[in-house]
């Protein structure tokens, strides 16, 4: 379904009430399906699985799968039907026929345009700019993805109708030379374009997270569940093998799952013993201690643990290790193909109306980007430009019209005719950042001043960074920059109660930071072996919270600062973490 690679949210079979509902969903965006045909595509008691996920350019996407096939997606609430439906129901969606030559182009992602569709004698479908659509071949109605769809004979065609469609493309020559060319350049690059859509066919084979289970290879005669079998024993054999010591010996068999067996299963599949012909991780075991690799014991009731492994065991030792996937090589940053690396942060600001005046004369106007430094030099020139240095003392400078509707407030209009260049150019919020800039500049007797008029003469206050509306900009590695108004959020860190007056750690704002929940969460859930979920964060359009039993703010303390290197005042939170010698 996709041609580049998702991550999957999460993948659970549908609720009785869900499953009514999308009768009723299918029933409205498709009217041309009669009650029975719903019935079938939509089936009552056989399985049905709902796979939420993210597409490359984060789009969430739901995706309806039955029986191991995509029937039906959803993408911003619109319901469309995959290809697998269209192939039971040809007739759900208003089809255009197509050539071959010209399909082998919309494969490389060209448009459909009106030359390239074939005419039937009923003429074109009426359809509304919206409207959804199906293409077909012509010669076969049916069009699919990865497996060669099933042929359904096209609507057919009155003979004469078709020899004046040939006469007609015969009589224009710039028509027929396109076709021509579409033929030519098809027959030079159907080689290439099958093997491409072959390889995007074991791609998409191995992305569908219905079929992660499943080999891609078509000639594989193993059904799901023996695949599955196969799936568990590697990732078993594998976490034993690579992850397991001694030391850590017993071990809960939960904690082997979740920590050790999960991690190790493939790039692009999905461990589920459901789906094995064990069902259970407690059966499973079993029979790996039948042949003597495992040794399970109940240390407490109802609670098991593997006391012992024989590394020595020929299935361990014979065991071969498949070579990671370069993309499983970074840092797990969902399909990012380098290591994260934070992002360059400023605070700029931007010229409101009301003081517009004050900056045009530098060439500036309503809604110009500046930099804290470009606000203090446009004031200084703009003092000296109009003479306003106050003959008498110059550190003083006279307030004209302009000066005092910015600067001043309204009470202060009639009565302050003067102001220091310290209180034009600062004020009490920004004097860190202003003796920062000074002790850059190594200006020391500027600096002793500063300090000392902040200490005697701090009435009358700049207000002009402060009436400047704050804006950021935000700078990715390889990058164009992104200038967004406000200040950053920071990343939020809190801990909450839940059911049973559990302790809970929440992340927010991972977003702005560029860093990806699913994958955040997917990472602290092997670190802190503790569950963790993703979900969407209350009063937040389009963000996302990750939440981990217990109280983890070190392990993210850890991530954050040392491996994502994001500076700490980007983040809040984390003084929440437990003290030493406490109870975590």
């Amino acid at each position: 379904m996709f041609a580049k690679a998702f991550r999957v949210k999460s993948n659970t079979a549908i609720k009785g009430s869900d499953r009514r509902k999308l009768r009723a969903d299918v029933m409205a965006a498709f009217p041309t399906l009669g009650t029975d045909q719903v019935s079938v595509l939509v089936p009552g008691k056989e399985e049905l699985n709902i796979v939420k996920l993210y597409a490359h350019r984060g789009d969430a996407v739901t995706v309806y799968v039955s029986g191991g096939n995509p029937i039906l997606f959803e993408v911003e609430k619109n319901l469309y039907p995959t290809v697998y439906t269209l192939w039971s129901y040809p007739d759900l969606l208003p089809a255009f026929t197509t050539w071959p030559p010209v399909l082998e182009k919309l494969v490389g992602g060209a448009d459909l345009m009106l030359p390239g569709l074939v005419v039937p004698p009923a003429g074109l479908p009426q359809v509304q700019k919206g409207d959804l659509c199906a293409i077909a071949l012509l010669g076969n109605r049916r069009s699919g993805d990865k497996s060669s769809p099933p042929s359904l004979a096209p609507l057919a065609l009155d003979p004469p109708d078709l020899s004046e469609e040939k006469e007609s493309v015969q009589a224009d020559p710039a028509l027929q030379g396109d076709l021509r060319r579409l033929t030519l350049e098809g027959e030079e690059e159907n080689g290439e374009v099958q093997r491409m859509c072959e390889e995007k066919s074991l791609s998409e084979a191995s992305e569908d997270p219905s079929v992660r289970g499943l080999n891609p290879h078509p000639t594989d005669s193993k059904t799901l569940q023996e695949q599955m079998d196969e799936l568990v024993q590697r990732c078993f054999l594998h976490a034993l093998k690579c992850q397991v010591r001694k030391a850590d010996l017993p071990l809960l068999t939960s904690t082997f799952l979740g920590s050790h067996m999960l991690s190790c299963c493939p790039e692009g599949r999905q461990l589920d013993i459901k789906k094995s012909s064990y069902k259970k991780l407690s059966k499973f075991l079993q029979h790996m201690q039948q042949e003597q690799i495992i040794q399970v014991k109940e240390l407490s009731k109802g609670v098991e643990s593997i006391v012992a492994v024989d590394w020595k065991h020929p299935r361990i030792t014979s065991f071969v290790i498949a070579e990671p996937s370069p993309t499983s090589q970074t840092i797990q940053e969902g399909s990012r193909e380098q290591p994260y690396h934070p992002p360059d942060i400023k605070s700029l600001y931007c010229v409101p109306a009301s003081m517009t005046l004050l900056f045009q004369e530098s060439g500036h106007k309503k809604g110009s980007i500046l930099e804290g430094g470009e606000v203090r030099m446009i004031i200084i020139n703009y003092v000296k430009r109009n003479d306003l240095v106050d003959a008498d003392n110059k550190n003083l400078v006279k307030l004209d019209p302009i000066l005092c509707d910015c600067i001043l407030e309204k009470n202060e209009q009639h009565t302050v005719m003067k102001l220091p260049w310290d209180s034009l150019l600062t004020r009490s919020k920004l004097k860190i950042m202003y003796i920062r800039s000074l002790q850059t500049t190594a200006h020391e007797p500027d600096l002793t001043r500063y300090l000392y008029f902040l200490e005697y003469s701090h009435t009358h206050l700049f207000i002009c960074l402060e009436k400047l509306q704050p804006v950021y900009q935000v700078t990715f590695p390889g990058q164009e920059p992104i200038v967004k108004k406000g200040r950053i959020c920071p990343i939020d860190i809190t801990l909450a109660q839940r059911a049973s007056n559990k302790k809970v750690t929440v992340v927010r704002n991972l977003e702005a930071y560029g860093l990806d929940p699913c994958s955040v969460a997917a990472i602290l859930q092997q670190r802190c072996q503790a569950s963790a979920t993703v979900m969407p964060a209350p009063g937040a359009k389009d963000s996302l919270q990750v939440q981990i039993q217990g109280n983890q703010v070190h392990h993210l303390s850890r991530l954050l600062l040392e491996e994502y290197q994001l500076p700490r005042k980007h983040i809040q939170g984390l003084e929440k973490a437990p003290k030493p010698g406490k109870k975590k």
